[in-house]
């Protein structure tokens, strides 16, 4: 079963009509949720507006409804005596109550958005730690340096760049805070990650007979104890050796690496001979 529209009749407005003229009877204005109205501003206050919109009683455009965007201060956007374009938002029969906004029905606001939806943007400015994308709800969204890739990104402009147009993907919606998280990956196609080559393939990982050389061979390797030790000697200005343990192995590898050439060059003479 379908609603009719609601109504409010006011009776101040039969009443002024009538005084107006007799002869034309009672008027009743009927107003619907939605209806575009014209008014004028009334009355300012910190928490809104009041508009005449020629029902007999003004109605309300909260602070709230004044625009998509964050409103701090209601004389920002309208003044006593200007004439304004609004919508009817409710209506209170019982406490003869009528609310306006100014947004209007067509417009997308936060309200309307949902996690997981995409939505088309603007890159607007950038920071450290991302990009703030305007997404038409009056409220920029943060693009998280995290969220602009399955790989690393270090700067965000190395991803997007000001004034880009591009898709986001809400990942975290807060009506209440009015923040908003949007994510790129998956969206776009990301710049293959270069792969270092093994140190094998490297030529200048090879000393002159052709071994393979491990440059983490001679690092020395100390437990927490022998470690915070070191680092109190050495602040004292002395030196401390290395452990018998690790120079044993330094030398223990010098001269396997030395056997293994004195070999080869053995085999490379009797092949020549």
């Amino acid at each position: 079963m379908t609603e009719e529209p609601r109504t409010v009749e006011t009776e101040a407005v039969e009443a002024n009509t009538e005084d107006a003229d007799a002869d034309a009877g009672k008027k009743i204005v009927r107003l619907s949720i939605g209806q575009e109205v014209a008014g004028k501003v009334k009355q300012v206050t910190d928490f809104g507006a009041f508009v005449d919109i020629g029902a007999g009683r003004d109605g309300l455009v909260h602070i709230s409804e004044l625009s998509v965007g964050r409103v701090t201060n209601v004389k920002d956007v309208v003044q006593e005596g200007q004439s304004v374009t609004v919508w009817i938002k409710r209506l209170n029969r019982e406490r003869n109550r009528i609310s306006l906004t100014m947004i209007s029905p067509d417009t997308k606001t936060i309200r309307d958005l949902k996690e997981g939806e995409i939505v088309e943007g603007v890159v607007t400015r950038m920071v450290p730690y991302g990009a703030f994308i305007d997404i038409g709800v009056g409220t920029d969204a943060l693009l998280h340096v995290r969220e602009m890739g399955n790989n690393y990104v270090e700067k965000p402009e190395d991803v997007v760049e000001i004034d880009e147009n591009l898709e986001v993907r809400i990942i975290t919606l807060n009506r209440r805070r009015r923040h908003i998280d949007v994510s790129i990956k998956g969206l776009r196609e990301e710049p293959e990650e270069e792969v270092a080559d093994a140190p094998g393939e490297d030529e200048s990982a090879q000393d002159s007979d052709g071994q393979v050389v491990d440059k983490f061979e001679n690092i020395e390797v100390l437990s927490p104890m022998e470690l915070a030790f070191k680092r109190a000697m050495e602040a004292d200005g002395q030196e401390v050796p290395l452990p018998k343990s690790s120079r044993r192995r330094s030398r223990r590898r010098r001269r396997a690496r030395s056997e293994q050439a004195e070999i080869i060059q053995r085999t490379l003479d009797t092949m020549r001979e």
